[in-house]
């Protein structure tokens, strides 16, 4: 019997963790055991906010993580294309868990390039958690996960941080999945006081229904994941 190529066995890897956390997430216990992944998701979501606003000459103050997995990033400024690019801080968040976990699938193809998105990873992390996360529960959980994904970095034998980064890789463009009936929602409650979606911001700054957004989004993330897959297997 012939020994399963390197693409079959990534084609497996991948389907397993896939089908795995799918299946885990309809129960209780399963979102249970996926609850540090739910924070990590958030934490994307939240910087791909506040990298955006950076990047449009805006200013990223802080950002918020709570128990419940929910986040909050604070920006402000004068941004470059004024109301488009207040729309595009907003659509920066929903993405950015589909653009790192491209990303890392497209990185665990090598060796190399597989640590040095660990590396990467674990510098953002840590820095992020010192200089922008402000809450007593975000701050240590993602200093946590940099350390971690350190260790794996600096420790991981090369076939770990293959699997390692690959993981996290499906797990952060999964979080499309979980996230479509927010993409699909222009208000939403929190703590009692109702507040705008991100695909909601983006009606006000950019005019087209928030529905039309949130099926924009979902189309560039299952395109994102295409693509990255398309050249991890190739």
């Amino acid at each position: 019997m012939s020994k399963l190529s390197e693409k079959q066995k990534t084609i497996i890897i991948i389907s397993l963790y896939s089908i795995v956390t799918i299946v885990l997430w309809q129960f209780e216990i399963g979102r249970l055991i996926f609850y540090p992944f739910t924070v990590l998701g958030t934490w994307f979501h939240e910087m791909g906010h506040g990298l955006m606003s950076l990047f449009l000459g805006g200013s990223f103050h802080s950002l918020e993580i709570y128990s419940n997995g929910s986040g909050l990033a604070k920006t402000s400024g004068d941004l470059f294309l004024g109301s488009i690019g207040q729309g595009l801080v907003s659509l920066a968040g929903p993405i950015g868990p589909t653009i790192a976990g491209a990303t890392f699938i497209a990185c665990s193809k090598q060796e190399k390039s597989s640590k040095i998105a660990l590396v990467v990873l674990s510098i953002l992390l840590i820095g992020s958690s010192l200089y922008w996360v402000r809450t007593w529960f975000g701050t240590p959980v993602i200093l946590f996960f940099g350390l971690l994904a350190t260790f794996g970095a600096i420790k991981g034998s090369a076939k770990f941080q293959k699997n390692l980064i690959l993981f996290l890789g499906v797990q952060a463009c999964l979080s499309v999945y979980i996230s479509i009936d927010y993409l699909m929602t222009k208000q939403f409650s929190r703590d009692g006081e109702l507040m705008m979606s991100d695909t909601g911001n983006m009606e006000l700054y950019m005019l087209l229904p928030h529905w039309f957004w949130g099926v924009l989004i979902v189309f560039i993330s299952v395109f994102a994941i295409w693509r990255s897959l398309k050249y991890t297997l190739k």
